[in-house]
């Protein structure tokens, strides 16, 4: 069973409608029980970086999710700040990260945007796939997909880094690690372009 792991915070109900369009059964939950059955699991976040950590911090959970993830090897999807919190913190909050990906978030360096760029990167984006994947598969050369974010990854290793995209200057979209995958988008806001996403991570990761 997929899991989305509810600790308070991003999207459930979006993301667990997106993935019943693609005929996916998807589980809302933060009992341990569920967890330690999931077959694959998707961590969302939305807001501030030590908000979300804070919060899942406080559902217990971590050493739970490190087991899943890092001993089991249990195919992960993050997104959003659910992707920023794979790695080892933000520039945004005092508190760490999950730390499974070398790197920290950063803002966007405004010194580099054009005047007409603001923050938050609030908008539809071309991404570019910097690697091959089983979760970019059949997204086309014409993929766009739709950002809410004001901080980015910035990862230690080149080969973590799974999609990328533009605003004022090239920045990591989407990252991949073994069985840890993160996107900076929303894919469930992302119409056909997101349902290929979420349909890829559930049937061919």
């Amino acid at each position: 069973m997929l899991t989305i792991i509810n600790y308070g915070i991003g999207n459930l109900a979006s993301i667990q409608n997106m993935l019943k369009r693609i005929g996916v059964e998807a589980l809302v939950s933060s009992r341990e029980e569920d967890l330690q059955r999931a077959t694959k699991i998707i961590l969302p976040g939305v807001g501030a970086f030590d908000t979300c950590a804070s919060k899942l911090h406080h559902t217990g959970l971590i050493p739970l999710l490190n087991k899943k993830v890092k001993e089991d090897k249990t195919p992960l999807l993050g997104i959003c700040v659910g992707m920023q919190l794979l790695l080892e913190g933000s520039e945004e909050g005092k508190l760490p990260g999950l730390g499974w990906m070398k790197g920290r978030n950063v803002k966007f360096d405004t010194s580099r945007l054009p005047d007409n760029h603001k923050i938050p990167h609030m908008s539809w984006s071309d991404v570019s796939v910097a690697k091959p994947s089983a979760l970019t598969q059949g997204l086309g050369d014409d993929a766009r997909f739709y950002f809410v974010h004001s901080y980015h990854a910035s990862v230690t290793e080149q080969q973590d880094i799974l999609m990328e995209a533009e605003y004022g200057y090239q920045f990591t979209a989407a990252v991949a690690h073994e069985n840890i995958f993160g996107v900076q988008f929303h894919p469930e806001k992302s119409h056909r372009f997101g349902m290929q996403l979420l349909e890829n991570f559930c049937t061919k990761i």
